[in-house]
């Protein structure tokens, strides 16, 4: 038995109602408890802010494509290099680090549990084999059915179940959490040489539309009772206009769970342009949170870009293309069989670029016109937008008006014609910091149940310690202080083990990968459906005894079961 007691701690734990309290946190066995005994450790939190370990809801830091993105950088891999100090390993980059540099940097940062925004079902192994190497992170995977022949033929058949069914096995041969769709049926298109400019074109060869996709894979997702709603990159991301795709979309969406949203929509902020050309592009930032506020049925992150030097990496395939007609830049494509695809292709966001800079307003703009915190949760679609050691800087500009106007008189100047970020007063508090970087990742992610995102009796002991007094600081006008606090946790707390202090990581990890196991009846299985089993035999590269993802590349794997209503 091990026991630890955290005293003195300023704690905001959104999900329980608990606002800038002091009070003490015991934890025995990695969960946090009533009581421990006297025998137990403890750590001494100085009156300074506390909160339930980060949980990132949209991040590429783990598989194949960030892999390849790797292969196209070695400039980057020069970059952000550490030599090995206790147990830390050797770690290398800065936007697209190696798995262990990322995990010690979300560790560093308080950061306790981390969703890989997109991984290929064919090559679910690889990431997997990455999850285990970045050890201090719970990991989770959405899980790519944008261009899966399978479920657009049960789609286009208008058969709900069967779409159900297919989603099931391949959730469960995988090891994958919840259904991710990018730029749904845009990718297929693209391998055939077409292209969709609607949510209402038909993907060549399967005649199925973007809209028919979204629709049925929320009914599959809600049959199935998946912790996590269907998890969305909407169509026609990166265009100019592409606001009218999005709201579109937004109102396809019902209100089909009580628990949770029925869709995430993420990285809005590329999905929230208005203009025909990039000689035209503004902000529809206001025109997006005015129909997000109205519907509580959906939740999207930010997708904040910041200024400098990333990676684009996506299974949006023909964005990428179009990325690379723009910038002409080193450029990588990859289709995945039946499945999916990506591209990837590096970018420097700069203050030079008008276009640039109207990004970097419309992230803000989404967070700071959604009135409930839950809704508009922080994120960089790392590293899309900006690596996530950002975060704290964001966290900033949220919170402080005179940062936010700061940075934007070094922003070009026709950006105040294009966007409304000037004229908006509203600075986050401490309670919403929480809620957009902790409380609302857990109840989107349906975590919240498996003691993720929150203090209370019975949770995980995931808890992230600050050199923050919060009663002592304005973020008004002290964001600088805020910033540099929340690079560094004092304490990082995993499971009841301190696995970071003062910026260095001190222990070797054990995470877990958390995936679903949805119920569905035998004579609904598609291991029983002799088309099905043909298909994959005539179509795919690999048996299908052999698709599924064996346990040993999960040691330390936490199944969740569901009962759906199939």
């Amino acid at each position: 038995m091990t026991e630890l007691l955290v005293k003195n701690a300023c704690v905001i734990d959104p999900l329980n109602g608990i606002l800038l309290e002091t009070m003490d946190i015991p934890v025995r066995d990695g969960k946090i408890v009533s009581s421990v005994s006297s025998a137990a450790d403890v750590i001494d939190a100085r009156g300074c802010l506390t909160l339930p370990g980060g949980i990132d809801s949209h991040s590429h830091v783990c598989g194949t494509k960030v892999n390849f993105g790797r292969y196209m950088s070695p400039e980057d891999m020069r970059a952000g290099r550490t030599a090995r100090r206790g147990k830390m390993h050797v770690t290398s980059g800065y936007y697209v680090p190696t798995t262990f540099g990322n995990s010690y940097r979300y560790s560093t940062m308080g950061y306790t549990t981390v969703l890989e925004g997109a991984m290929a079902p064919l090559e679910a192994r690889h990431t997997h084999e990455e999850f285990t190497a970045t050890p201090h992170q719970d990991m989770l995977a959405n899980t790519l059915f944008d261009g899966n022949w399978a479920i657009m033929e049960s789609v286009r058949e208008r058969d709900f179940k069967k779409t159900a069914a297919i989603v099931a096995w391949t959730l469960a041969a995988v090891k994958g959490y919840s259904i991710k769709l990018t730029n749904p049926g845009g990718t297929e298109a693209w391998g055939w040489g077409d292209d969709l400019s609607s949510i209402h074109d038909p993907v060549p060869n399967f005649n199925v539309t973007p809209a028919e996709i979204i629709a049925a894979m929320i009914e599959a997702n809600e049959l199935l009772g998946l912790p996590h709603s269907v998890h969305l990159h909407c169509n026609n991301l990166g265009k100019p206009g592409n606001y009218r795709t999005t709201l579109e979309t937004f109102d396809l969406v019902p209100d089909k769970n009580n628990a949770r949203q029925t869709l995430y929509a993420t990285h809005v902020q590329f999905h929230a342009y208005g203009g025909t050309t990039w000689r035209d592009i503004n902000s529809k930032a206001e025109e997006i949170t005015r129909s997000v506020n109205a519907k509580p049925q959906i939740v999207m992150d930010m997708g904040q870009i910041m200024f400098g030097r990333t990676m684009t990496m996506t299974a949006d395939g023909p964005m990428e293309f179009n990325l690379y007609c723009l910038h002409h830049n080193k450029w990588s494509n990859h289709d995945v069989e039946l499945e999916t695809g990506s591209g990837i292709i590096p970018v420097l966001y700069s203050k030079k670029s008008l276009v640039n800079c109207v990004m970097w307003a419309i992230g803000l703009e989404l967070a700071l016109l959604t009135k409930d915190p839950y809704q508009c949760l922080l994120a960089t679609d790392n590293p899309n937008g900006a690596p996530f050691v950002k975060y704290p800087e964001i966290i900033g500009l949220l919170m402080s008006r005179r940062y936010r106007d700061e940075e934007f008189a070094t922003l070009h100047e026709g950006t105040g014609q294009r966007t409304a970020i000037a004229s908006i007063d509203r600075e986050m508090d401490w309670n919403e910091i929480a809620v957009m970087t902790r409380a609302g990742q857990a109840k989107a992610l349906g975590m919240a149940a498996q003691g993720k995102g929150h203090l209370g009796e019975g949770a995980e002991a995931d808890i992230a310690i600050y050199p923050i007094r919060c009663h002592a600081v304005d973020p008004a006008t002290e964001y600088r202080k805020v910033v540099e606090g929340f690079q560094k946790t004092m304490f990082t707390i995993k499971r009841g083990r301190v696995v970071a202090r003062d910026g260095e990581v001190i222990v070797e990890g054990a995470n877990s990968t958390f995936w679903v196991n949805p119920s569905v009846p035998e004579d609904l299985s598609v291991r029983n459906d002799p088309e099905f089993v043909r298909k994959f035999r005539e179509y795919y590269t690999v048996r299908m005894d052999n698709y599924p993802v064996q346990d040993v590349y999960l040691p330390r794997g936490k199944c969740i079961r569901t009962e759906g209503a199939l």
